[in-house]
Formats: C-alpha cells, sequence, structure tokens
C-alpha cells in the first residue's frame, strides 16, 4: 500500500490516526441511539455498514483518498466498541465483568497474533487479481466477513434482559432481578438523554477515568508497529510475522488471567495498576537494553502488561455509573476521548528512531507509569460505590 499510494512514514501514521477522528465524533451519539434502541439490531447494522463500505477500497488511488476512507471508516466503527461495553454492563454484576471483557477483547488479540500471517497469505496470492492491489484485497474480503457475521449476530446477539425475544418470561426476570440484586438500575429508561449527557458530564468520575483512559490508550498503539519493532530485533519478511505472534499470544495469557484475578478479588483498580507496573519497568529495559532477544522478550511482557489492563480498566467504567442512559453517554464519552491518543501515539514511532526506537519506547514507559498513578487516584477517591471521597 505505502509503495502504490507513493506513501511517506507521516503519511502512513495520518492514515492510521484520522480513522480515530471519525470514531471520536460519532460515538457518543452512536451509544446515545444504542441505549434507546434494540442492541441485537443497532450492533450488526453497524458491521454490515462498515463491511460494505470496505469494498470502497478498491477506488483508492492517494494518500488523500485513503485517509477519507480511514475516516468514514471510523464514524461506522465508531459505535461498535462501546455499544458491546455498555451492552455487557447490562446483563452481569459488577464482580462478573472483568474476565467476560478481557475474553472479549482477546479478539484483538489474537488477531494481533494472526492477522499479519493472514493479511501476508491475502496479499501475496491475490496481488494484481482482477486489476486489483492485494491490500485492497485485503480490505474487500475481510468487509465481507464483516457483512456476513454481522448477519449471524442479527440472530444470535441479545437485547436487554428483559427485552430479549428469545428468552422465556421466567428467564427475563431471572436475568433483571440478578442485576437489580446487585443494585443495578431497572431496564427502562431512567432519565431522559439530555438530561443524562448533563449528569454524566458533571460528574467527576466521568473525567478521572476519561484522564486515565488517556494514560492507558497510547501505549496500545504499539500494536501497529510490532512487526516493524521485531524486524529491528534481527527477525525479516515473514520470520518477522512469525515473531510477532508469542507478543500477543503471551499479552492473552496474562490478560485472561488478570480478568479472572480482578472478578475473584473484586480489585479491579490493583490488578490495572499492577499491570501498569509491570509495562512500565519491561518499556524501559526496551528503551535501554541494545541485547535483541532480551529486547523481545521485554517487549512481550511489555504488551501484556498494557493489553491486561485496558480490559480490566474498561470493565472497571462500565461498573461505576447508575443509570442506563448515563451509563452508555460516559461509557462512549471515556472510550471515544481516550481514542484521541490513538491519533497522536501514531506518531511515536518514526522511522527515522530505527533500529532502537528510544523515544517511542521512553514515551510508552511514561504514559504507563502515569497512568499507575492515575488509577491509584481513582481509586481512593471513588472506592467502590463509585461516590466522590469526602474525608
Amino acid at each position: 500500500m505505502i509503495t502504490d499510494l507513493n506513501m511517506t512514514s507521516n503519511g502512513y501514521s495520518l492514515v492510521l490516526s484520522i480513522f480515530y477522528a471519525g470514531y471520536l465524533i460519532f460515538e457518543v451519539p452512536s451509544n446515545m441511539l444504542l441505549s434507546r434502541s434494540q442492541p441485537r439490531v443497532y450492533l450488526p447494522m453497524l458491521m454490515v455498514i462498515w463491511g460494505g463500505f470496505q469494498w470502497c477500497a478498491k477506488g483508492i488511488t492517494s494518500v488523500a483518498g485513503m485517509a477519507v476512507f480511514r475516516f468514514v471508516l471510523g464514524l461506522a466503527e465508531a459505535g461498535f466498541y462501546p455499544g458491546v461495553m455498555f451492552l455487557m454492563s447490562c446483563w452481569y454484576k459488577p464482580h462478573e465483568g472483568a474476565v467476560r471483557m478481557s475474553i472479549f477483547y482477546s479478539a484483538t488479540l489474537v488477531a494481533g497474533a494472526f492477522g499479519g500471517l493472514l493479511a501476508g497469505g491475502i496479499i501475496e496470492s491475490m496481488d494484481g487479481l482482477a486489476g486489483t492491489h492485494g491490500w485492497q484485497w485485503l480490505f474487500i474480503i475481510e468487509g465481507c466477513v464483516s457483512v456476513v457475521l454481522g448477519v449471524v449476530g442479527y440472530f444470535v446477539l441479545p437485547n436487554y434482559p428483559a427485552t430479549t425475544p428469545w428468552l422465556t418470561e421466567h428467564e427475563k426476570q431471572l436475568a433483571t432481578r440478578r442485576i437489580l440484586y446487585a443494585q443495578a438500575q431497572e431496564e427502562g429508561p431512567s432519565m431522559g438523554l439530555k438530561q443524562a449527557f448533563k449528569e454524566a458530564l458533571k460528574d467527576p468520575k466521568t473525567w478521572c477515568f476519561l484522564l486515565a483512559y488517556n494514560f492507558i490508550n497510547p501505549p496500545c498503539t504499539i500494536t501497529y508497529f510490532i512487526p516493524t519493532l521485531v524486524e529491528t530485533m534481527n527477525y525479516e519478511g515473514r520470520m518477522a510475522q512469525f515473531m510477532a505472534v508469542p507478543v500477543y499470544l503471551v499479552s492473552l495469557v496474562f490478560s485472561i488471567t488478570g480478568g479472572i484475578i480482578a472478578d475473584r478479588t473484586r480489585q479491579k483498580a490493583a490488578v490495572i495498576a499492577a499491570s501498569g507496573v509491570l509495562s512500565t519497568f519491561m518499556f524501559v529495559f526496551c528503551a535501554i537494553v541494545q541485547n535483541p532477544k532480551l529486547k523481545y522478550v521485554f517487549l512481550c511482557f511489555g504488551g501484556a502488561g498494557i493489553w491486561t489492563a485496558l480490559p480490566v480498566f474498561l470493565s472497571w467504567v462500565v461498573i461505576m455509573f447508575d443509570g442506563r442512559e448515563k451509563r452508555a453517554i460516559a461509557i462512549a464519552w471515556i472510550n471515544g476521548f481516550g481514542q484521541l491518543s490513538s491519533i497522536y501515539g501514531a506518531f511515536f514511532w518514526p522511522e527515522k528512531d530505527a533500529p532502537r526506537y528510544a523515544t517511542g519506547f521512553t514515551i510508552t514507559c511514561s504514559f504507563t507509569g502515569f497512568m499507575v498513578v492515575m488509577v491509584i487516584f481513582t481509586r481512593w477517591a471513588f472506592g467502590d460505590k463509585g461516590v466522590w471521597r469526602t474525608s
């Protein structure tokens, strides 16, 4: 793609980051719509829209075209991730969410582990077929998969506990009561969207979690550059793609384990902080160590820390807000502004810093360190009940 579009290093970073501009714009409105609609219709609809739009990659011939394509794709995808977070918060008790969020997030890690290998195979085998570049075929094929799974999602996804059509009345009552028992809100609207928007923005928790997420999310942009980083450790070509797999597999094990521990101990903030400390030390070592094999090991465990902290953090966010509408808006607001970090995070790893990438590792460990401080403060300030500490 870089060759075909005559793309520079900065152009590549722009194409990566502009996705999140569109993502930010539509995230809050999307969750406001979701709180008043049927999730089994709304979430699959988003998948079909972004999947169908990916077919437009066939017509991209310039960096500007790719930037516009990515921006609109961000608009289409904006509602899915916070929508899933919100829907899960309506079904699970506070101490059941972390491991489930980690399992959901594990799809990202599995995609990171094997997506590069799959992409390489598609690009190499289909390049030039029907006058279409291999990277265009990649977008088209992935778009087809999204459309198909979106259609399937309509038949398998639930709505809310009281409104899921394939549950019996007894099952609906049971699902609703167990959430009410955990002091969640009723499934019906508790306030208007305008009032919920005001309440979410007035709540100091919203801003503390938003700031903490802006420290957690920037290190995650390293995922776009892992194959590049691995190549600087004396692995080349297809071997670099293979050696990227263990980075994600180590993270997968840590992430699921961290989610289980967070739910069983009910100490989400402690798990997040411990994961942040692990990442901070590992990325410090990555910045100063010269031995390629040691650096690779530190990269594996550094990634494990950030990708353990992220899903547990999100499972913590969703239990700290009462009321369905307010919770939906707060989740989207926090996640949306957290994606701002992905815009500038894509510029942490300029090609001129190769092979050490000391600047990127230094910035990353700084963010994880500040994340630990912010998480500890938020836990101290609001405790388990989400009420501002007064003494």
